[in-house]
Parts: C-alpha cells; sequence; structure tokens
C-alpha cells in the first residue's frame, strides 16, 4: 500500500515519478533486490535503464544535452530512486552529482563538451575521490598531491570510503597541486582514468549499500594530461562550496523517499501479521509505531522540498541543506529502527527487507558531511 501523498507535485513531477516507478519495476524487479545486496553487484540493469531514459540527463544544462530541470524535479526524481531502491539512488548520486556537478561548474568547455554527453548517455561513470584516511570530514587537511611536469601532473596519495570507484570509469580526484599551499588554498580537482597505470583501485566489505560500496584507491605516479584539469589550478575549495547544496538536497531527498518504502514495508507487514487471532494492526501500540513512522516520514519530506524550493528561488540555502540533511537522514534511522520492532523477529532476520533497510539507512548521518559537520556550519552560520 502506498501512503506517500504526491500532492502538491507538480504535472512534470508527478509524470517524473510514475514514469521512472515504472521504469526500475521492469529493469530491476523489487524482488531482485535482495540477491543484488547479498552478491554486492552494481545494479547495471536499472542504471542503463535511467540513462537510455534520458534521467541521466535531467539536471544538467540542455547545451550538453540535458533537460535543464528544476531542483524540485530533481527532488522528485531522487526521491523516487530512495523510494524504489537506495542503490540505485546512490549509483545515479555519485555520477551524476557527486562526480558530474565538478565538471558542470568548473570544467573548461572542451571538458564539458566531451565528458557530460558520456555521462548523459550512461557510457561513462564517475566517482569522487576526496576523503582520505586522515581527513575524512576535514576535506582542507588532504595530503593526495599532483605535481606539474611539463604537460602533464604526477599524481600520488591515497584516498578511501570512495563510493562506485569500484564500477567508475573516470575519477573525479580533489588533490594538492601545490602543496605548500595553506589550508583550502592550492587544491585543484583532475579527471583521472580508472585503468590508468598506478591507479589501485580496492573494494571496501560496507555493511550496507552493499551494491554501491565504498573503495579505497592508491595513486602512484599516475601521470594525468593537463587537459584533464577540471578546476582552474588551486580553485577546487570553490567547485566543491558550488556542488553542496545540491549534493545534500539529493542526499535528503533519498532519505525521505527510503523513509517512505520502510513505512509501507512495515504497514503492509503489520496488517498481515496475526497474533491473538487478530492483525497486530488492531493494537493501539502497533498503531501509533505506524503513525509515528509516517510522521518522521513526512517531516523529511517536507525539509527536503523546503531546500529544493528555497533552490529554485535562487537562494544560497546553506543553513538549510543541512538543516535537512540532518533531519532526513536520521529520519531514516528511526523509521527503520521502528519498522523493525514493529516486525520484531522478522525484522532482524535477512529472510526479510527489513534488516537491508537498516544497514542501507545507518551510512546516512555518517556519509555526505557528518551531522555532527552539518551542525557546526549552521553554529559558524549563527556566529557560535
Amino acid at each position: 500500500m502506498e501512503l506517500i501523498n504526491t500532492a502538491g507535485l507538480t504535472e512534470d513531477q508527478q509524470m517524473i515519478r510514475a514514469n521512472t516507478l515504472e521504469l526500475l519495476k521492469k529493469a530491476l524487479p523489487f524482488e531482485n533486490i535482495r540477491a543484488l545486496d547479498e552478491n554486492r553487484e552494481f545494479p547495471h540493469d536499472a542504471y542503463n535503464a535511467l540513462a537510455e531514459a534520458g534521467f541521466m540527463g535531467l539536471f544538467y544544462p540542455e547545451e550538453y544535452g540535458g533537460m535543464a530541470s528544476s531542483h524540485g524535479d530533481l527532488a522528485a526524481f531522487v526521491e523516487t530512486l530512495g523510494y524504489y531502491y537506495t542503490g540505485v539512488a546512490q549509483a545515479y548520486m555519485t555520477t551524476v552529482i557527486y562526480g558530474g556537478m565538478h565538471i558542470v561548474h568548473s570544467a573548461n568547455k572542451a571538458l564539458k563538451d566531451k565528458i557530460i554527453p558520456q555521462i548523459i548517455s550512461g557510457d561513462v561513470k564517475l566517482a569522487l575521490a576526496m576523503s582520505e584516511p586522515g581527513t575524512g570530514s576535514d576535506v582542507a587537511g588532504i595530503k593526495t598531491t599532483a605535481i606539474r611536469d611539463g604537460d602533464h601532473y604526477v599524481l600520488n596519495g591515497n584516498k578511501i570510503w570512495i563510493t562506485c570507484a569500484h564500477v567508475a570509469d573516470k575519477l573525479v580526484v580533489v588533490c594538492k597541486t601545490d602543496p605548500n599551499a595553506g589550508r583550502h588554498k592550492g587544491m585543484s580537482c583532475l579527471l583521472v582514468d580508472t585503468n590508468a597505470p598506478g591507479v589501485e583501485i580496492r573494494p571496501l566489505k560496507m555493511m550496507g549499500r552493499r551494491t554501491t560500496h565504498a573503495n579505497e584507491i592508491f595513486f602512484t605516479d599516475v601521470k594525468v594530461p593537463v587537459e584533464n584539469l577540471i578546476t582552474e589550478e588551486g580553485g577546487a575549495w570553490k567547485s566543491i562550496m558550488k556542488c553542496l547544496n545540491v549534493e545534500r538536497l539529493c542526499l535528503s531527498a533519498i532519505s525521505s523517499g527510503h523513509c517512505w518504502r520502510i513505512t509501507e514495508y512495515a504497514t503492509d507487514y503489520a496488517k498481515e501479521r496475526i497474533q491473538f487471532g487478530q492483525p497486530i494492526t488492531n493494537f493501539q501500540v502497533i498503531q501509533h509505531k505506524l503513525v509515528d513512522m509516517v510522521i518522521l516520514s513526512e517531516s523529511a519530506r517536507q525539509s527536503a522540498w523546503r531546500v529544493a524550493d528555497l533552490l529554485d528561488q535562487g537562494a544560497n540555502a546553506v543553513r538549510e541543506t543541512s538543516i535537512a540533511k540532518i533531519i532526513t537522514s536520521d529520519n531514516n534511522v528511526k523509521c527503520t529502527d521502528i519498522g523493525m520492532q514493529v516486525m520484531g523477529g522478522a525484522g532482524y532476520s535477512s529472510e526479510y527487507m527489513m534488516e537491508m533497510f537498516y544497514r542501507d539507512a545507518r551510512v546516512g548521518p555518517i556519509g555526505g558531511g557528518s551531522n555532527e559537520i552539518q551542525r557546526n556550519i549552521i553554529a559558524k552560520l549563527m556566529d557560535l
């Protein structure tokens, strides 16, 4: 039973949601998701189907073959992906938003002309290589270097927790082109082929999001052509800041969609679960838990869509995107926790999807800028 209320979405957004769900049901039947999770397989069929339908270009400029959609349209699409399966949502995010938006915002025209159409067609997958073993939340403290040597850079360093690097064709690597520059300075972005000599990618076994898992990357004297410089040399920090609002909007939309899927799943189970000769939904304690899940889901949704509305009005909604990221990801974890309690032993068992939902939700408050970091951002904006 679908509990999510789509009232308020525009006609186009209603169509985006309906078409996306229809496409995903064919390309990745819901009953097949568990097998992908167990085998840690990237959802290639679903990803390719989204690309073939043109969805990879939804938020990209028309001059490169995109649809130049609004932030609201983007939220409708990503929320639908998160609702259907977070692995598909993260697969989309990694290439189109995390990696791709750096190219859209900061690359030279030649690089945009070459790469953006390949992203839209699905021929090129990206991963953003930013976090390092000693600099997860402290992006300004990265140690990976790229020293110019004639017509190329020589890249050396170590990245970790890099989502989807194992299936990426190219990496957007944040590095220091001036190792002696201070924090936030001397940082650049390079586009690096994953099959280039000196690039080693090691998959990591993660608790959740297994189909789009994290990886560790080692760069040893990797030669990167100068024309693969995405930002102007030393300009990566500005590019990172430009991308954050859209990244956090999408993360919030994923969590919102996932909340609704979890709530519907627990509700459907509870209606069929018989105890003491009646469905457990007849008991007020279960009713209240399911209602609490709806409240958490709707609160997450309103927070995400508030951000989309502000961004469409041209606001630099840094505070609101941080708030939305906190609310939606925390609510997502709370929803799965309540849903697991409603389902009891079945919720804790791998025979049902709730156990996977919990694992997939738990990364939300950690990844994409931890919720503690989001609170630091809000505190700074309050002059604290």
